[in-house]
């Protein structure tokens, strides 16, 4: 079984949402068979490496608000992390951009520790107030995550898996990625948004029952089929 997630490790639902799934994914009697995928995405490619001012008057700026209204969005952010037992803290967040974060998360992938890397990303950003478009401040965290520092910093510094992650959000707005978290289980289905660990858990098991059923025709007697050496009676 394999599920994709896209997301942003700027997305207050995507932390959320991760976390929902992984608790049904850790009752899933069956999670040895699924295969989790990190697929790259921004919410906002033009944000800035360093944040200038308050984190609700930045938020405004960015979606047509008031900073009032940006803090009742705070407010209702912090009040769904807590339902995954976070703490959300939008007194010190940095809303900078997160595409050099994405793009040592792809070369983490290849060591096998994009799960880690992402994890540890969204806790600074979201909970420890991390500028994530910080060079020494990325290394920091990849060592944190397992990643050899010396390697970090070389591909933070580059311009390394830049196609990788742009490929990775094409490839999202194609399978109509409008918006994150967005799930995509064994290609044939999506889920958008943080759902509720309930609903994640009745998919995986109508994933698993499904492959079950396909696994039970293809295991019938194959008889009276053709192929390119001739035909079986």
């Amino acid at each position: 079984m394999k599920i994709e997630l896209w997301s942003d490790f700027g997305c207050p639902f995507c932390y959320i949402g991760k976390k929902r799934f992984e608790g049904a994914l850790n009752k899933f009697a069956h999670k040895d068979t699924v295969e989790v995928i990190y697929k790259a995405y921004q919410l906002n490619p033009n944000a800035p490496k360093v944040m200038v001012g308050a984190p609700n008057v930045n938020f405004a700026k960015g979606h047509g608000t008031t900073p009032e209204a940006a803090t009742k969005k705070f407010e209702m952010f912090v009040e769904q992390a807590q339902t995954v037992g976070l703490k959300y803290d939008y007194v010190n967040i940095q809303l900078t951009n997160t595409f050099d974060a994405h793009r040592v998360a792809k070369w983490a992938n290849e060591q096998d520790l994009e799960a880690k890397v992402t994890d540890r990303f969204m806790s600074a950003y979201f909970t420890e107030g991390k500028n994530l478009a910080d060079v020494d401040t990325l290394v920091s965290l990849c060592v944190e995550a397992g990643l050899d520092e010396k390697g970090s910093r070389e591909v933070i510094e580059s311009n390394q898996y830049t196609d990788t992650v742009n490929a990775q959000i094409d490839e999202g707005r194609k399978a109509g990625v409008q918006g994150v978290p967005f799930f995509v289980l064994n290609n044939k289905y999506g889920v958008s948004g943080a759902q509720q660990e309930e609903y994640f858990s009745q998919v995986l098991d109508h994933l698993w029952k499904e492959a079950q059923e396909l696994e039970s025709i293809a295991g019938a007697d194959d008889s009276h089929t053709c192929n390119d050496e001739g035909c079986s009676l």
